[in-house]
């Protein structure tokens, strides 16, 4: 059930996150706007990954590992056929990340706003840097790297960003969650 609802949240948060690059080039040319300014006011990376808090969230709350990893392999795979991404670079990336914040055992330390900044800032330069890393490896244009490699600093922002938002999520679905879960009963049979 859990899983299922991280699952269908994921997705949500994908389709939003596809299309959030859409809102914000609408946004920055209507302050542009409204400020007079001559210039275009955007900054190329600046859109979040929605997906990867949510991925932390599940890692760092040590749900179980095959059923986390299966959820992070799904999310991962309809990234890498919603983007324009070789298919595999999202989905291998996403388990790793599972895995790894899972090894991180994080979880009391992930309950405050500062420490959710923080650990995805951390796993989201990681991710960038993975991404850049399999790109140059794997990849069949060697300048595709380069492009890429100065809009990962702003994306690892935006995407540190808005982290607490989507753990407040995750936290919403996890707690919804054990609400349908049966109680136990402390005395004895």
């Amino acid at each position: 059930m859990r899983n299922t609802a991280f699952f269908v949240a994921g997705v949500l948060l994908l389709l939003v996150q596809s299309n959030l690059f859409r809102l914000l080039a609408v946004v920055l040319r209507f302050v542009s706007w409204v400020a007079r300014a001559n210039h275009d006011l955007t900054v190329p990376g600046l859109v979040p990954s929605l997906v990867l808090p949510l991925i932390l969230f599940m890692g760092v709350h040590e749900y179980s590992l095959v059923r986390g990893a299966c959820v992070a392999f799904a999310l991962g795979y309809l990234t890498d056929l919603v983007g324009v991404a070789p298919i595999g670079l999202y989905t291998s990336t996403y388990v790793a990340l599972y895995i790894l914040a899972r090894a991180a055992g994080v979880r009391l330390a992930a309950q405050t706003i500062p420490m959710q900044l923080g650990l995805a800032l951390t796993f989201a330069f990681v991710h960038s840097l993975m991404i850049l890393v399999l790109l140059a490896i794997f990849g069949r244009d060697p300048w595709v790297p380069r492009t890429l490699y100065p809009l990962a600093l702003p994306h690892v922002v935006a995407t540190a960003a808005v982290a607490p938002l989507v753990f407040r999520l995750a936290r919403r679905i996890h707690q919804a969650t054990i609400a349908g879960a049966p109680k136990e009963t402390g005395g004895s049979a």
